[in-house]
């Protein structure tokens, strides 16, 4: 007799040489996503001592969050296709070493452009971390991925809730540096992670001009937003709008011409997928402008150290744990109902916050709903993707949808970057709560169900 339900125990999520449970599987996926947080959040706590340290203006470190919200989305977009190709193990050693090689670049950056390449690399190991923490998320049984979402969305909650005071801590007692590098936390988990990944590769070809279109489009796009900060020359930004313009209409006819390309057809054809995407963006593209603005200003016009911003983010970034935990066992459109409301209240916060002229308390109020509404967004679209995606699109779809995240978080802090120095870092927030309040139209929108499934 050897059914282990007789005795009350968890259904096991993964075979192997021991039965994984819901709640050790949650904490070590967990574990391996989390630290990418740290890229964000711990990273704009310390942006005033880079800006410091490197003598370098708002505009220019602000490329320290966007290049490593750009190399994270497309990091987890390919690693995702190499996890369905290579499998998921395979994935995790390829971007460990990048991750590794990025933390020690920027550890021994001597100027801005070196650190900002540094942080390309470490995030690009990033995004492989993230990838092969929703590929496996997605692969759970679906009899226990609802408890397991609702373990992973209270671990994420909690290194959401911890990012900033960890980044004030790190920042003020050791160094910004070691700040920057904190995602290659993700490493300590990895080899936990690996009796998970059980599922062999496909073996299928990774379209890699696909994914070079991809890649090039929304580089340029965030490049074009930041054209007049970076004092591009006119012909400059023309070519980029080129470039753009052409590297968009290839990925299309790309997508048209092979179905199963690093775009797959179905996936590029869902309007769920679309939708879920757009709420990403505004939730995370508020939530990277915040950052990088919210502590600038709270150092420079109310005298605070990157210790007392990370403190005072912390209890409101504790409620998004708890929220985070409640949404994991919901159902979607009551999950989505918790999204919108929180990204409402955050939009709403941060708009009086911008036409008051950066009071310090709205600030935190709303940088804190900010961080619960990131890890609501893990957690609601994930279990909801996971569920609507079929198996053999997961991977490919699930990296897609996260590099929308991360280039709409990039594209929130560009646009604050390119717009600070004309509007001012506070008045920045009436156009920085644009992102969340659309996010919280979109996620009360109904999506349009698969065929055989009801309308949620």
């Amino acid at each position: 007799m050897s059914s282990t339900s007789a005795v009350g125990r968890p259904p096991a999520v993964a075979a192997g040489p021991a039965a994984i449970g819901p709640f050790s599987t949650a904490v070590r996926l967990g574990a391996l996503f989390g630290p990418a947080v740290f890229g964000v959040t711990a990273a704009g706590v310390a942006l005033p001592s880079v800006a410091t340290a490197l003598r370098a203006g708002p505009a220019a470190v602000v490329w320290v969050l966007t290049a490593h919200a750009l190399a994270l989305g497309v990091g987890t977009a390919v690693f995702g296709r190499l996890a369905d190709s290579w499998g998921v193990r395979a994935a995790l050693t390829a971007g460990s070493l990048l991750l590794a090689a990025g933390a020690v670049c920027c550890l021994v950056a001597p100027d801005l452009g070196v650190l900002i390449a540094g942080r390309l690399v470490l995030a690009a190991g990033s995004g492989a971390m993230t990838s092969g923490t929703l590929a496996l998320l997605a692969a759970t049984d679906p009899a226990v991925r609802a408890r397991v979402l609702a373990n992973y969305g209270g671990v994420m909650a909690l290194f959401a809730a911890g990012a900033t005071l960890v980044g004030g801590v790190v920042t003020a007692w050791l160094s910004w540096r070691i700040t920057l590098v904190l995602p290659a936390l993700s490493l300590l988990a990895v080899p936990f992670c690996l009796a998970l990944a059980t599922r062999p590769g496909s073996r299928r070809q990774v379209d890699v001009a696909g994914a070079a279109l991809l890649t090039t489009a929304v580089s340029s796009l965030l490049l074009l937003i930041q054209a007049r900060t970076l004092s591009l020359p006119g012909a400059v930004a023309a070519a980029l709008t080129a470039v753009l313009v052409l590297s968009s209409a290839g990925l299309a006819w790309r997508v048209r011409r092979r179905p199963d390309g690093f775009v797959p057809r179905p996936v590029a054809g869902d309007s769920g997928f679309w939708t879920a995407a757009a709420v990403g963006v505004g939730v995370y593209g508020g939530l990277f402008a915040m950052m990088y603005a919210v502590p600038q200003i709270l150092a420079r016009s109310h005298g605070w150290s990157v210790l007392a911003v990370g403190a005072a983010l912390l209890p409101g970034a504790v409620v998004g744990a708890v929220l985070s935990r409640v949404a994991g066992g919901l159902g979607a459109r009551a999950g989505r109902r918790l999204l919108a409301g929180a990204a409402a209240v955050t939009g709403a916060i941060v708009a009086v916050a911008g036409v008051a002229d950066g009071g310090a308390w709205p600030l935190v109020a709303g940088a804190s709903l900010a961080l619960a509404s990131f890890a609501l967004t893990q957690v609601v679209l994930t279990g909801e993707m996971s569920a609507r995606l079929p198996l053999p699109l997961r991977g490919a779809g699930m990296g897609l949808l996260n590099l929308a995240f991360f280039v709409g978080g990039g594209v929130g802090s560009a646009v604050a970057g390119a717009l600070a120095p004309s509007m001012g870092l506070s008045r920045v927030l009436v156009v920085v709560a644009c992102f969340p309040l659309a996010a919280a139209v979109l996620a009360l929108t109904p999506v349009r169900a698969p065929k055989g499934e009801p309308e949620r």
